[in-house]
């Protein structure tokens, strides 16, 4: 009976030294838009990881981009890959013209699984003879 008695003792007091996994979970994103004369360019991107209680992660990234032209020229483009160890990223890029005017946007996301999410979107517009107006929007969830 002694002996029983010390065992479940010590079970309970290695269960209670042993902290339990905690499922955590994030998400995080930006985007940005700019617009001057008769051109507009638009990016976003966003990303989320979690990790369960058995301590399993999964991670997700998805970025886009838009851009217009009254009478110009528009172009988006977007890129991913897979970094080096479980690391995600993403490149948004989207811009427009029109002569000298011109719209800009640009997004980068990175998503490190089960530890960070962070974007960053810059937007700028130009007309010739005025001063850029420029835009940075940054965030970071760990």
């Amino acid at each position: 009976m002694r002996t029983h008695l010390t065992i479940a003792a010590l079970a309970l007091l290695l269960g209670a030294a042993s902290p339990a996994l905690a499922q955590k979970s994030m998400t995080g994103g930006t985007g940005g838009s700019a617009a001057v004369g008769g051109t507009s360019a638009s990016t976003v991107g966003t990303g989320g990881t979690s990790t369960s209680a058995t301590g399993s992660t999964g991670s997700s990234i998805a970025s886009c981009g838009s851009a217009a032209s009254v009478n110009g020229k528009s172009h988006t483009g977007v890129s991913m890959n897979k970094g080096n160890g479980p690391v995600l990223n993403s490149n948004a890029r989207a811009q427009a013209h029109e002569g000298g005017t011109f719209s800009r946007s640009h997004t980068r996301t990175k998503v490190k699984a089960g530890e960070e999410v962070g974007s960053t979107t810059k937007t700028m517009s130009h007309t010739p003879g005025s001063k850029p107006s420029m835009s940075t929007t940054s965030t970071t969830v760990r």
